[in-house]
């Protein structure tokens, strides 16, 4: 119960002791037990990594959308830090919010399975930052990507890709927008991308829809 009213209403520990009779201690300790819980029972099938099956599926969503070689959408989203440490401000709080917040990076599909999520880096103020130090590129500058070969425009690519915002960095495996697009060909591009990329945003808000206590501040 007590993790019921922790995780879906985002009520803090202290109302839960005041409700339930449940002290702040033990009500930590049922949130840390049903989360192993979760983890033992649904790991091995959700915790892993991505199996050829698994990139064929993404690789039949994408090609359905006009989107050959595409393996999802990437992006960040924020999580406000209200109880952050005054010696952890600094690494923490970004220009643009005013407060401390810890960042989480993921990689969604159209069926939003996020099937890549990197979270809370110490100096993670942007999306860049959390980049550098995320571990969804290990394989492709360790030359152990998984094969991937599709055709566009009678070019041959065996490197698949992701559908980004206009600030991460200009490599092969994100495809942007296009800014200000001239022309039907050009517009008609980027009405289909930005669609397609908004998969990320929406399994960010079917998370805060379903879990108020990522939709607020953080305490711990």
């Amino acid at each position: 119960m007590a993790w019921r009213f922790i995780g879906t209403y985002g009520t803090s520990v202290d109302r839960v002791g005041d409700y339930l009779r449940i002290g702040e201690t033990t009500t930590l300790k049922c949130v840390d037990k049903f989360t192993r819980g979760v983890i033992s029972l649904f790991g091995p099938q959700y915790l892993r990594k991505q199996i050829i099956e698994d990139i064929e599926c993404l690789l039949q969503m994408g090609e359905t959308r006009g989107f050959p070689g595409m393996l999802g959408s990437i992006d960040c989203m924020h999580w406000v830090w209200k109880n952050c440490l005054v010696a952890l401000k600094g690494q923490y709080v970004r220009g643009d919010h005013g407060k401390p917040t810890v960042m989480l990076e993921a990689v969604a599909s159209q069926d939003l399975w996020i099937w890549h999520a990197f979270f809370g880096v110490a100096g993670s103020n942007n999306d860049i930052n959390v980049l550098n130090q995320s571990n969804v590129f290990n394989n492709v500058m360790q030359g152990r990507t998984p094969e991937v070969h599709y055709s566009i425009n009678r070019h041959e690519y065996d490197m698949g890709y992701y559908l980004s915002n206009d600030i991460y960095p200009e490599w092969i495996t994100f495809v942007k927008s296009i800014p200000m697009p001239q022309g039907d060909k050009r517009k008609l591009f980027a009405k289909h991308e930005e669609g397609a990329r908004k998969d990320i945003e929406r399994a960010f808000g079917v998370l805060k829809s379903c879990f108020a206590i990522i939709r607020n501040p953080t305490r711990p």
